[in-house]
């Protein structure tokens, strides 16, 4: 690697790091659009880009034990979510969101350098960053139709160490077929740790591969309190496998990942009215889901609509450019991810409240509407 006009500090740094390109979160693209136009930060009305819930919670804090190191398992926080999964607390960790928990089992089972990772794109990119942040390689099996290539990861299996299989997924929204994931799990024992990320399943539970966790020592389920949950900002997941896998994840994690606010308001959201309060959300979500896709599905310019078991909806348009950029002038962020692999022109919309779904789909209506009589008078 050429070293010339390098600081000391990147000369010292992994050389492969240099040119690598971090995650682009939704805060973090608006900043780098905002400092690459000379602007200041956003400043949106309405936030549809990040898969949040909206409205904020009501949770109460005490500082009586602020002035020391919380526990490395906050139990209340532990038993909270013991009892809302079923599973004993032995198979459970909790980490700074399911991110951590991706970044663990990486370093946990893969050498750096050595092992590698398999993905089924177009899925979360994260698992990718964290596989290249840890020198590991990545196999990519893309995803056929919205459906794995279970035959495609099987035959990669004695390449990899992990597979990731995230359902429902983002960025297309919908759930992976149950026998699809099952066939993958027959075919990885003995050979790989398959993780379902399930940091939507709370809007379709019924769906979780967790209660295969007893017949697949080689699997894990990640979750997190960050979508159906409203807590996006407090940045609490889960990792959930056999007594074995969180032992050997337990070694690689932090001292001290979850702060004593974090397992105090969110051991409050797992219990009594705060769990139904949830409960509620996602039937509420689930209801503005459908109208939106619903209203999405007569609209001329657009071409597809993704089916969704999530937060969100994914849609193909060709005024991709012309609806993204239009809503960010009325203050209305949503998420382009047409550089997504199979996504070409597409859009993803989170569900927020009614006020919000209502307006975006009013300020959409009036941008195409706009937009065609400009090339009426431009054909003119």
């Amino acid at each position: 690697m050429a070293t010339k006009g390098l600081s000391s500090a990147e000369k010292l740094a992994r050389a492969e790091l240099i040119e690598m390109v971090p995650y682009q979160s939704a805060r973090r693209l608006q900043k780098a659009d905002a400092d690459a136009n000379g602007k200041q930060a956003f400043n949106s009305k309405i936030w549809l880009n990040a898969n949040e819930a909206s409205g904020p919670g009501k949770y109460q804090l005490s500082a009586d034990c602020i002035n020391r190191y919380p526990d490395f398992q906050p139990e209340n926080l532990m038993a909270a979510y013991s009892d809302y999964s079923g599973l004993p607390v032995e198979q459970l960790l909790a980490t700074r969101g399911a991110d951590e928990g991706i970044e663990l089992i990486i370093r946990t089972f893969c050498t750096a350098y050595q092992d590698s990772i398999l993905i089924c794109p177009p899925t979360y990119g994260m698992y990718a960053i964290s596989a290249e942040n840890h020198g590991a390689g990545i196999v990519k099996v893309p995803q056929v139709n919205n459906q794995l290539d279970v035959d495609g990861i099987i035959e990669q299996l004695d390449n990899v160490n992990v597979v990731f299989l995230c359902s429902p997924g983002n960025p297309t929204g919908n759930l992976l077929p149950k026998a699809q994931i099952k066939a993958v799990l027959d075919a990885a024992q003995d050979k790989a740790i398959v993780v379902v990320d399930e940091a939507y399943i709370e809007f379709s539970p019924e769906d979780s591969a967790q209660s295969w966790l007893a017949d697949y020592p080689n699997l894990v389920v990640l979750r997190t309190l960050s979508k159906a949950f409203a807590l996006a900002g407090l940045r609490c997941g889960f990792t959930l496998a056999s007594k074995e896998i969180i032992t050997l994840l337990s070694k690689v994690i932090a001292p001290y990942p979850i702060s004593a606010p974090v397992a105090e308001i969110a051991s409050q959201a797992l219990t009594g009215d705060n769990l139904q309060l949830m409960k509620v959300r996602v039937e509420e979500t689930k209801i503005l889901r459908q109208s939106l896709i619903s209203w999405l599905e007569t609209q001329s310019w657009v071409d597809e609509v993704f089916a969704s078991d999530a937060n969100f909806v994914l849609f193909r348009t060709p005024l991709k450019t012309e609806i993204f950029d239009g809503l960010k002038a009325q203050g209305i962020l949503i998420r382009d991810q047409s550089k997504q692999l199979q996504l070409e022109n597409c859009l993803r919309i989170s569900i927020g409240s009614k006020r919000e779904m209502d307006l975006v789909q009013k300020t959409m209506t009036n941008l195409v509407t706009n937009t065609s009589a400009l090339s009426v008078q431009e054909t003119n």
